[in-house]
């Protein structure tokens, strides 16, 4: 299960657990304990619907305990002018010339329908280390396969904006 992570989301993920157990978890607790309080648990939904909620903050507090305990550090540094982690990059696709912006992210932040590529897909490893002006080609698997352009790179600083991902 080692997954790539840097610092940062080390850090943000520390802080998903502070606030979970020291906020999120005594406030599910008591109300656990209210809809207990209401009677007969056989038909109380209530209480079924806290009992619930209550666990689904637990399992989330070891899942991102487990991810930090496993995961490998890697460093998000990359040089000005080439494409790195937590940067946002342009591309145009060679086949049709339509351009898509695309930020590079770790695994636990990708979510492509937002345009957060991981540095373990495909376009991601193929455009890390790049530079604009770069063509780069893309092996998605066997029969799929295509070549895009570097257009811009933008270096931004990781502010935190993009939610490590819930399963």
């Amino acid at each position: 299960m080692h997954d790539k992570l840097t610092r940062n989301d080390i850090k943000r993920m520390e802080e998903e657990i502070e606030y979970r157990k020291l906020e999120l978890r005594p406030k599910l607790i008591e109300d656990v304990k209210e809809a207990r309080a209401h009677g007969d648990l056989s038909e109380n939904f209530e209480y079924y619907a806290a009992k619930r909620e209550k666990n689904k903050n637990e399992s989330r507090i070891r899942f991102l305990e487990r991810m930090i305990r496993t995961a490998v550090v890697i460093s998000d540094d990359s040089a000005e002018d080439e494409v790195g982690l937590n940067n946002t990059v342009t591309v145009a696709f060679c086949d049709d010339g339509s351009e898509e912006v695309y930020k590079i992210v770790t695994t636990v932040r990708g979510d492509s329908l937002s345009g957060l590529i991981t540095n373990e897909s495909p376009l991601g490893k193929a455009l890390l280390h790049h530079k604009v002006g770069d063509i780069v080609h893309v092996q998605v698997s066997p029969q799929v396969e295509y070549d895009v352009e570097i257009k811009k790179i933008e270096n931004t600083v990781d502010d935190g904006s993009d939610k490590i991902r819930s399963f």
